[in-house]
């Protein structure tokens, strides 16, 4: 299986490990990253959203939970823009099921993580 395959980010993730890669890397990958990925948290746990934005979204987090991606997370200055993109292209194809409230949760666990 290719190594840059969606399935391979799917089978990566765990709640276990999206909260612990967010919280010891928070402020690395900087608020609009940290926020967009609670966002889209919060929309993969609402059973209202599908199934098909679930597991885009499952994906992209998954991706985003993975130090060793195109861009390790490592590389100093660059380390998460892969992951924001790939966050960013999941958001296109998922971005009608992202409500405001997941939002709303998201700007607030933000506040709390970044001491805003």
């Amino acid at each position: 299986m290719d190594e840059l395959s969606h399935e391979n980010y799917v089978d990566a993730y765990s709640d276990d490990g999206f909260w612990h890669k967010l919280t010891g890397h928070y402020k690395k990958a900087g608020i609009k990253l940290v926020e967009l990925a609670i966002s889209m948290y919060y929309a993969m746990r609402d059973n209202d959203t599908p199934k098909w934005a679930t597991t885009i979204i499952v994906g992209a987090l998954g991706y985003f939970i993975l130090p060793v991606d195109i861009i390790p997370d490592f590389v100093p200055i660059a380390g998460f823009t892969d992951d924001f993109m790939m966050l960013s292209v999941a958001l296109a194809a998922v971005g009608l099921h992202i409500k405001n409230e997941h939002k709303d949760k998201a700007k607030d666990k933000v506040i709390r993580l970044f001491h805003l």
